[in-house]
């Protein structure tokens, strides 16, 4: 039977796109108590099932798919700009597909305008009911507001009119900001785009006698199952140590390791790495926000799609992808010597290297080294900074690094940046190796 915690969830998930959603009212139909309500909506607004607007409320929004990512719906537009709802706000879950900056006559407009787009203008009374019949929502700049004829026209087509108090340019520039964020989400992969679902899996019931637990491994590969409940729910976890020496009768609740490592779908895959080497673990169940087991990931998996990653193109680039591309490497004596001019990016409020450049420095000049060397990737475990020095912006910085242990699975390395043949940095890096395949 369900709980009252996924009763809720499954409610909302039939509610109409644009219903607006309130604990009082949720907890009131379902009978349950406003704090379960409260906790079931945020979980919804972590799926992308709702949408909270202050001065709106909470809304059911359309589901996102991972490729239309970079598509905003009108809700999320209030956000980015700190917006206020004129009129339309039944259409605020929509999706836009481009936006129009109306910098122009009115009846040129008419060839930029279309359904589902958005016209960016200022107090224009005129183009802003053209836009509306044109199938368009209108985000005003300047935080003027319209007539009350064009607020009553939204309200009759269901396409939102947005008053913000940011000039055209800037408002322009946050959207763009935003979507250009939302593509950079879009290239994290997750558990969910990885695992093998639960089907075409191996698990046992707590019921089951060990002795399935051996028909099981002479199946598979691996020795690591979870363990369900009647409900699917993951209580446990049962490998090869855990019923060494017990009777093959024997239920499998008995002998299971209880409140096992599960991960989630929304789990990025670079956790899900380092938490499956740090803890030796080969085999992960994957459950849903109710616990209820949907699936599989194998640390050999996992390993073979950060490879697989790792080759992509990317679409946006991140902050450790702008400091990094600026690194150059050549060989010398003693190895590998990586050089990077300190760029405006890298420099703190005082136009010297920032702290955190310098990490992200260290931790990719000690992965290149070890791919370099083919001994895999590297997980970092610890850094400890012993100093870091001034280097002022557009200055060259040179980066030696060096190992200083070396082990099957784990590395330490010295690592000494350098500005005119003066150290003005020192780290000492702790990692984990992980096998490329």
């Amino acid at each position: 039977m369900a709980t009252k915690h996924e009763q809720i969830l499954n409610h909302i998930e039939t509610l109409k796109i644009g219903n607006k959603i309130s604990v009082r009212q949720i907890a009131k139909d379902l009978n349950v108590s406003e704090g379960t309500a409260y906790r079931a909506i945020k979980e919804a607004e972590t799926r992308g099932l709702v949408s909270t607007i202050e001065r709106v409320g909470t809304i059911r929004i359309e589901q996102k798919k991972k490729e239309n990512f970079e598509h905003l719906t009108y809700a999320e537009i209030i956000g980015i700009v700190d917006g206020q709802v004129l009129g339309g706000r039944e259409g605020l879950h929509k999706t836009l597909h481009k936006f129009v900056i109306g910098a122009m006559k009115t009846d040129a407009m008419l060839r930029y305008l279309e359904k589902d787009s958005l016209l960016i203008i200022g107090n224009r009374s005129e183009a802003h009911r053209l836009a509306l019949e044109e199938g368009a929502a209108v985000l005003i700049t300047g935080g003027f507001d319209t007539d009350e004829s064009i607020k009553r026209l939204a309200d009759e087509l269901d396409l939102p009119i947005i008053s913000t108090s940011y000039d055209t340019f800037t408002v322009a520039a946050m959207i763009n900001r935003a979507i250009y964020d939302q593509l950079i989400k879009k290239e994290i992969v997750l558990v969910g785009d990885i695992y093998t679902p639960y089907e075409k899996t191996h698990y046992l019931r707590r019921t089951d006698p060990l002795q399935k637990w051996y028909h099981l491994k002479d199946q598979t590969t691996h020795s690591r199952y979870p363990v369900v409940d009647d409900q699917m729910r993951v209580v446990g976890i049962v490998t090869s140590k855990d019923i060494i020496g017990k009777a093959n009768d024997l239920p499998v609740e008995k002998v299971m390791t209880k409140n096992p490592i599960t991960v989630l779908k929304e789990t990025s895959l670079a956790y899900a790495a380092h938490m499956m080497v740090w803890e030796g673990i080969e085999i992960v169940p994957v459950e849903d926000g109710n616990h209820r087991l949907i699936g599989l990931i194998s640390r050999q998996d996992v390993l073979k799609a950060l490879q697989h990653v790792n080759r992509q193109p990317q679409v946006g680039e991140t902050i450790d992808d702008i400091i990094t591309s600026e690194l150059s490497v050549e060989k010398d004596g003693t190895g590998l010597v990586f050089s990077s001019k300190v760029t405006p990016q890298m420099t703190n409020a005082l136009g010297t290297l920032s702290n955190g450049v310098f990490v992200s420095f260290i931790t990719e000049v000690s992965s290149r080294l070890l791919i370099n060397m083919k001994k895999g990737d590297l997980v970092a475990e610890n850094i400890s900074i012993y100093f870091i020095k001034p280097v002022q912006i557009d200055n060259l910085v040179t980066i030696h690094p060096k190992i200083l242990e070396m082990g099957r699975k784990s590395v330490k390395i010295d690592i000494e940046l350098y500005h005119d043949k003066e150290i003005v940095g020192k780290a000492i890096l702790i990692g984990q190796l992980i096998d490329r395949y």
